[in-house]
């Protein structure tokens, strides 16, 4: 898993008003074909651990789990 990538998804959510963001939004943030190979499990990955919620039509939201991470800069506590 790219922790990276993970920790700038949940960070996409803080330097915006918006309340959630799409797949697409993801595949862009990932930049090269490797790491946007990744971006379904990795969004996978974070839905699971309660980092993100899926709100249908590939649009996700941030869940407190998620926020507090984004701060902390670290997937654990």
């Amino acid at each position: 898993m790219n922790n990276s990538l993970e920790l700038e998804i949940l960070r996409l959510y803080s330097g915006s008003n918006r309340e959630g963001w799409d797949l697409h939004t993801f595949f862009e943030l990932a930049g090269d074909a490797h790491d946007r190979a990744a971006v379904l499990d990795i969004v996978d990955a974070l839905v699971a651990g309660g980092y993100l919620e899926s709100r249908g039509s590939d649009f996700y939201t941030l869940t407190t789990k998620g926020k507090e991470a984004a701060q902390r800069g670290s997937l654990t506590s």
